[in-house]
């Protein structure tokens, strides 16, 4: 028989299981604390490389007197940044919807 206690013991069970506490060595993150699974956190590190890698060449490019190669690399570093932004807001805003359609209504 389904009873309130035992829905709310499978949900905490259910939260228990999904909850994963994979901490991203992130460098432009703000909250790195947020829950998230592996994938996320290795495609954020691997974002979060390419920009690294735009930032050196664009110090080196400004070194050997190139400004007009360094200005578009910390053009395109800037563009990569926000896109990494906003995919990971939309990213944790899926997350918070589908947390939401659990049937708690019973």
């Amino acid at each position: 028989m389904i009873t309130r206690s035992n829905l709310a013991e499978q949900l905490r069970e259910y939260q228990i299981r999904s909850k994963h506490d994979w901490s991203s060595v992130s460098f432009f993150s703000f909250n790195s604390n947020l829950s998230s699974s592996r994938v996320d956190v290795v495609i954020f590190v691997i974002w979060e490389l390419v920009i690294l890698a735009f930032l050196v060449f664009s110090a080196v490019s400004l070194y050997f007197g190139h400004i007009r190669l360094a200005f578009m690399l910390v053009c395109i570093m800037v563009l990569l940044l926000v896109c990494m932004k906003v995919t990971k807001q939309v990213r944790l805003a899926r997350k918070k919807k589908r947390r939401m359609l659990l049937p708690l209504s019973m």
